[in-house]
């Protein structure tokens, strides 16, 4: 029995120190989301209902889709190419900011 126990807690562990290891910089995602803004709204809200609200999308989700516009996975005309120049890194850090976002 001590041994499940021990088993798991080391899972726990493992599982947070990945999780807080792939949250990227809210305060960086924020100054480079203003290349975001012009579509996202300033605050994450679109203005036109063509393009989708970002405030308080999971991350998960925001990297996901960031990340398959980026490689080709999905193509748009407008996002494609604003997404093609972003590090893992920025992907994080906008994701963790309009996640954090209400």
């Amino acid at each position: 029995m001590k041994k499940v126990v021990v088993a798991s807690m080391a899972s726990v562990l493992l599982v947070s120190a990945h999780i807080s290891m792939a949250a990227g910089d809210a305060a960086a995602g924020k100054a480079r989301a203003a290349a975001c803004a012009s579509c996202h709204g300033a605050n994450g809200i679109s203005a036109n209902p063509l393009w989708p609200n970002l405030a308080g999308q999971k991350d998960a989700y925001i990297v996901k889709q960031l990340k398959a516009f980026r490689d080709g996975v999905r193509s748009d005309p407008m996002m494609s190419p604003m997404a093609k120049p972003l590090s893992d890194a920025d992907i994080d850090n906008l994701a963790a900011y309009f996640s954090s976002l209400k």
